[in-house]
């Protein structure tokens, strides 16, 4: 079978369809506005018509987003595999970060080192994590906050920790800040604030810190069921992944706005890594199903990886629409390139004092 003359085919009926949908769209409008407009009443159009015509848009409307974003989207487009740096000693991945400029942050189980990448997931850079009296610390998640620093939870000791690189060390120190029960994911507000999962206690702890790294203004979110991993959302809210099958949805004000399995009738198994893109869309990788879904704010789930995936937990997506998938099955970081090109440009939506103080040399910026 000639595939290039199907697809030909196929994008000419999909066109031809979305123009006629366009035309006479525009046609009925033209009509319709002048004699609703100077006119009274409705003629003949009674309310069922209304309501009949109404519920039809919506189908409509919502089967042209999921044609949109299935022409956007790519499902299992593996580019790349990056092993473990912390294969042959310690345990399977666990935490993922990635910066708008495409530096890609790493933790391990069991490993007192955060690894930093290039784009190319070339390491550059390895931070051993050990307090100035000489204490070793196991980093579970890690991200990097407004003012470029790397951030870790350490679930052994209750505490975060932050690196700062500016310290009177010259190659930097490890702060311990505040004090949880047990701390799991980690991430950044838009505002700034950090966000801590703390996974026993069902909570979401945010703050800020002052220029001593003091915690300031400290609100926890309650009543979560065992959450796992945080994430920003572009808005200014924020999406926690619960361990007992739901992701929530918060507002900039903390208030709780739905959960994704609500608003897309969709069924978790163990939902772990969440990051969300410059779009707003949601991506989740589900541990149990071992697939990981992006839900867009217009239309309804996609499956960005249905198979290849052994234990799925931390995920993280690229400006230029790479998706990083740590596989603690496989031991190593599945790169999916998940979109067929980017809706924005990183040079244009890179947020001053957002990127990590690393060059690709390992050096402070």
């Amino acid at each position: 079978m000639d595939y290039t003359l199907e697809d030909t085919q196929r994008k000419e009926k999909l066109l031809k369809t979305v123009y006629t949908l366009q035309v006479k769209s525009d046609a009925t409008f033209q009509k319709a506005s002048p004699l609703l407009t100077n006119h009274p009443g409705m003629g003949m159009v009674t309310d069922r018509q209304v309501h009949q015509l109404a519920e039809k848009a919506k189908v409509i409307c919502h089967d042209l987003d999921n044609i949109k974003n299935h022409l956007y989207y790519r499902q299992d487009d593996l580019v790349r595999r990056i092993p473990n740096p912390n294969r042959k000693h310690y345990g399977a991945v666990c935490g993922i970060h990635c910066s708008p400029d495409g530096v890609v942050y790493i933790t391990s189980e069991n490993a007192p080192r955060v690894h930093i990448l290039n784009r190319s997931g070339q390491m550059f850079r390895s931070i051993p994590c050990v307090e100035w009296k000489k204490e070793v610390f196991l980093p579970e998640d890690v991200t990097v906050t407004r003012v470029g620093m790397v951030a870790v939870t350490d679930m052994l000791n209750g505490t975060i920790h932050i690196f700062n690189d500016r310290s009177k060390f010259s190659k930097g120190e490890w702060l311990r800040i505040g004090k949880f029960c047990s701390p799991r994911g980690i991430g950044v507000e838009a505002s700034g604030r950090i966000l801590v999962a703390d996974y026993t206690e069902g909570k979401v702890h945010s703050f800020n810190l002052d220029r001593a790294f003091r915690m300031q203004n400290t609100h926890s979110i309650s009543n979560l069921r065992g959450p796992c991993y945080v994430c920003m959302i572009p808005d200014g809210g924020f999406a926690v992944s619960e361990e007992c099958g739901d992701v929530k949805l918060f507002d900039s004000s903390h208030k709780l706005v739905s959960s994704i399995s609500s608003n897309y009738s969709h069924r978790f198994g163990n939902p772990a890594g969440i990051c969300a893109d410059k779009e707003g869309n949601v991506i989740v990788a589900d541990e149990q199903h071992q697939k990981v879904h992006l839900f867009p704010k217009s239309g309804s789930p996609i499956c960005l990886v249905s198979k290849g995936l052994l234990r799925p937990t931390g995920i993280a997506c690229s400006t230029d629409g790479l998706l990083f998938v740590t596989d603690s099955g496989d031991n190593d970081v599945k790169v999916f390139k998940y979109r067929v090109r980017p809706h924005y440009s990183s040079d244009i939506l890179c947020i001053p004092g957002d990127r990590p103080n690393y060059s690709p040399q390992g050096k402070a910026g």
